[in-house]
């Protein structure tokens, strides 16, 4: 689905393999042709892709630059079908995921194997941690040509501002334009639902790993300060109340973490023993996203002093 250009800023929409079902990328108009992410690597998204630019006047050929939100497969599996004179932009973060090397595929590993051994996952779950990198089937490779970051100008957009939003992602960038307070959110800020923060390796040094629900939550907090009319976001539709929904994001998130600090109390458990209380349904099928979500509320509890966690041998164990 294409809708047509309203003040230089055209939403296309394209089908994803994933559960989250269609994204959102747009085709900006500024000193050069923008294009912000660039969907799932799916024939039917490039078609759509193609088709959409179509309708709009413009082909794959007339982009000169296409801007990541982030590096997630739905946002940039399509990169490495572009002309190699197609300049692509974004976060440092996301030369790891888009041009992965021996180095990727070995911290990776090394990274969540450990994290599943700190969580107390059985060892028949820990032999499953490189199919975490299954969604990525789904994303090409491709090099990344210019670290942007908040601060910076964005190239070939004058006007527009660059807001760092991590949390969803380690790559994840928002950007604003000054002139009539419009964002494109990427999925940072979402209609109907708040996107899960995912846990992802340190590549960029240091051997701690982020706590992104803690990251997520700043973020928004950040936007608080920002007068944004009008949010573009990565999947479904626009938000034109940014700053009225954040605070029920927050307060949802509070909610959230009291009912997984309800069955922590009395208790010892591991983060796989919460996990598959909290997920008994999905925790096998979706290991990685489960364990991301179970240990963004453990952090967040922690934050707080409500609960502490103590290491026995590998593996961590949480009291209230």
């Amino acid at each position: 689905m294409t809708t047509a250009f309203v003040n230089n800023i055209a939403k296309i929409t394209l089908s994803t393999p994933y559960a989250v079902g269609d994204v959102n990328v747009y085709l900006i108009k500024g000193d050069v042709l923008s294009l912000m992410d660039a969907g799932p690597l799916t024939d039917t998204a490039w078609e759509q892709l193609k088709s959409a630019l179509g309708s709009l006047g413009y082909s794959i050929e007339d982009i000169e630059q296409i801007i990541l939100t982030h590096h997630h497969p739905d946002h940039a599996g399509l990169l490495e079908r572009f002309p190699d004179s197609v300049k692509i932009i974004g976060h440092s973060y996301n030369r790891y995921w888009i041009d992965r090397d021996k180095y990727f595929h070995r911290f990776y590993d090394r990274f969540f194997h450990q994290l599943g051994k700190e969580s107390g996952l059985p060892d028949v779950y820990l032999d499953a941690v490189p199919k975490f990198k299954s969604p990525l089937k789904y994303m090409g490779n491709r090099a990344l040509d210019k670290v942007i970051k908040e601060g910076d100008a964005l190239p070939g957009l004058p006007g527009w501002r660059i807001i760092e939003t991590l949390g969803h992602a380690q790559s994840h960038l928002s950007f604003y334009r000054e002139s009539d307070g419009v964002m494109i959110a990427g999925d940072h800020i979402l209609a109907h639902i708040s996107p899960n923060p995912i846990i992802e390796p340190p590549f960029e040094g240091g051997g701690k790993r982020t706590k992104p629900l803690l990251q997520y939550n700043d973020s928004l907090r950040k936007l608080m300060d920002i007068p944004i009319s009008y949010a573009y976001t990565g999947h479904g539709e626009e938000v034109d109340h940014v700053h009225s929904l954040i605070p029920k994001r927050l307060t949802k998130q509070a909610e959230r973490a009291e009912g997984v600090l309800g069955l922590i109390r009395g208790k010892q458990q591991t983060v796989f023993d919460i996990c598959r209380l909290l997920f008994p349904s999905v925790y096998k099928k979706e290991l990685g996203l489960t364990l991301s979500e179970t240990i963004g509320q453990l952090d967040y509890l922690e934050s707080l002093g409500s609960i502490r966690k103590e290491k026995q041998g590998d593996t961590f164990y949480y009291h209230a």
